[in-house]
């Protein structure tokens, strides 16, 4: 692959897909409206290349803007031939990759360029769930632009990108420097609409591994892949359960975590492992964020929050369409309580819960510390259809914390007393199991063979969804 800082279009596309595997089609296409003196201007391709390739052997469609051309901008034939791009993708049943370096829509086209907007939304829309949809931005991405990029499944930014409806100049009491709201940063931790951001090379090459974890379509599950990873091998570097993404990379194979959205909501961790080779989902809740050196750099109150719940529920939806199994690690203690928070953690959590719910591909759980409240029965319980509930042998699970319990049943000075019994009678482990609620208690030094086993043994789960037209939730 390419190391160039800045590529061209087309060394963008040569860059992200394997050496000699790409097939343009259109590129004899050009704008075609003479309004504004646009027919004497050379418009190559219409500023966009299409086509097709493969990525490690798998076949994708990709179109790249080409900025040089009238900035990249989106007319009518420009639209026409990235709907085909689409089009292709669904009947083929492969990933779409758009590179966007766009100015926005092509002014001098009017009508006929709005129009063409509308086109590419439904053929995306059409796409949703059929076939994985990404969206790498490398130069400019506004006004109806940035719907493009939110409507695809994934986002992804290069550092000095540009990703906005409304530019940071023109929002009242704002400008650039104060808040750069187009920014890669601001994308990616205050909005959460960029699940990766990097170098023009780190994006394109984060681009080949995801589409490398990805099934090709909603109907074939063809990412199964042989691995030398001991599939019994005992997970011996805990300690480190309160981050999520340190669980997944140990119980991985080979240690690899694809992590999505790591600088949003990062009380929640989403991505994908492999578990003997077969894609997996991850979703857990993070209460301490580790670096490499695995020093300790952010805390959060192990609660669940509005944002973390959306970031969850968002993976979960696409997980399920594709028939990707959910692994969660649960480990929270309540909900995040804040006046900015409540404005939409009820909603917000409704999502998550009826994601869950909903979801029919294989649902696991394993509760890896405390799981108190109805916070715990929104991430993957039994309660909401998880096919199996593993718990460590020291996790809590209850109502309350103990204390607080105590403080709700018993009014007088015995609420130590009090407290104590309701953690032994109440918050453990062992009375949830009694009951059916967890499945198997186990070592965490055997959580990855437990899963692998999980994984396999629900390969074959027949459940089907609900007959409707679709979830309003």
């Amino acid at each position: 692959m390419s190391t160039t800082a800045k590529l061209s279009a087309r060394q963008r596309i040569e860059a992200l897909l394997d050496e000699n595997s790409f097939v343009e089609i259109g590129a004899g296409v050009t704008a075609r409206s003479t309004d504004f003196n646009l027919n004497k201007k050379d418009t190559p391709a219409d500023g966009v290349i299409t086509g097709y390739g493969v990525i490690d052997g798998n076949l994708v469609y990709v179109y790249s803007q080409d900025s040089s051309v009238l900035g990249g901008s989106i007319g009518e034939m420009h639209a026409k031939k990235i709907v085909r791009m689409y089009q292709m993708a669904r009947k083929m049943g492969a990933p779409v990759v758009a590179l966007i370096d766009c100015s926005g829509i092509r002014v001098e086209e009017s009508t006929d360029a709005l129009n063409a907007f509308g086109e590419i939304y439904k053929e995306q829309a059409m796409n949703s769930g059929v076939v994985a949809s990404i969206a790498a931005i490398f130069g400019q991405c506004g006004g109806g632009l940035s719907t493009l990029a939110a409507l695809s499944d994934f986002t992804f930014m290069a550092e000095d990108a540009k990703l906005f409806v409304n530019s940071p100049n023109a929002l009242p009491n704002n400008y650039e420097e104060k808040c750069d709201t187009a920014s890669a940063k601001y994308q990616s931790t205050e909005t959460g609409n960029v699940d990766f951001t990097g170098t023009e090379t780190e994006v394109l090459a984060g681009i080949r591994n995801l589409v490398d974890l990805l099934p090709a379509n909603f109907e074939i599950d063809d990412k199964e892949v042989a691995t030398a990873d001991d599939l019994n091998r005992a997970v011996t570097v805990f300690g480190y359960e309160s981050d999520s993404a340190v669980l997944a990379s140990q119980i991985a194979d080979d240690g690899d975590f694809f992590e999505l959205k790591k600088d949003f909501a990062k009380d929640m961790t989403i991505g994908f492992i492999r578990l003997n080779g077969k894609t997996v989902g991850i979703v857990g809740n993070t209460s301490k964020k580790y670096d490499e050196e695995y020093q300790v750099v952010e805390e959060f109150d192990g609660k669940l929050s509005g944002k973390g719940a959306l970031k969850a529920a968002d993976f979960v939806s696409f997980c399920d369409a594709f028939s990707i199994p959910i692994v969660t690690f649960t480990n929270v203690n309540g909900f995040s309580a804040c006046k900015c928070y409540e404005k939409t953690l009820a909603k917000n959590v409704a999502k998550l819960t009826a994601a869950f719910a909903n979801t029919t591909a294989p649902k696991i759980n394993v509760i890896t510390g405390e799981a108190y409240g109805s916070a715990y029965v929104s991430m993957n319980s039994k309660g909401t259809g998880a096919d199996l509930v593993y718990a460590w042998k020291n996790a809590k699970i209850g109502v309350l914390e103990s204390k607080l319990a105590a403080s709700v049943v018993a009014k007088d000075d015995n609420q130590a007393e009090i407290a104590a019994s309701f953690e032994a009678l109440q918050n453990n482990v062992a009375e949830a199991a009694a009951r059916g609620y967890v499945d198997t208690v186990i070592e965490p030094a055997d959580t990855r063979k437990y899963l692998i086993a999980a994984v396999e043994m629900l390969d074959s789960k027949l459940e089907y969804a609900q007959d409707k037209k679709h979830t309003t939730r």
